[in-house]
């Protein structure tokens, strides 16, 4: 019965805040390193930055729809919401190291490059 309350708050909770609805941004292609041109690497890094701040507006989306639900918010409500928090995060962690990693990549393929 619990679960039904639960479903029932989320129905309730997205008709009122539909103004919060947190768009999450798409996932950015980072090319192989070692087939990459330097062009390829400063693009991808400019399209980086715009994933990042767009990854930062929906952590304050998130964060926002976690503040309106208030501390009277069920526990799964609050799980889930710090769950899809925490998934941007590792989200971001993970874009940032692997585009290092094809910079690296890059550097070991093309030593004479600057």
């Amino acid at each position: 019965m619990n679960i039904l309350k639960f479903i029932v708050l989320l129905i309730a909770a997205g008709a009122t805040t539909s103004a919060l609805a947190c768009d999450y941004p798409p996932l950015i292609t980072i090319p192989s390193g070692a087939d990459a041109t330097m062009e390829d690497l400063v693009a991808t890094q400019a399209g980086i930055q715009e994933y990042m701040g767009a990854m930062e507006e929906y952590l304050t989306c998130v964060d926002d729809e976690l503040t309106a639900a208030g501390d009277g918010a069920p526990a799964e409500y609050r799980a889930i919401q710090l769950s899809r928090y925490n998934a941007a995060i590792a989200e971001m962690e993970a874009i940032a190291a692997d585009f290092n990693t094809e910079v690296q990549a890059y550097r070991a393929a093309n030593p004479d490059a600057g």
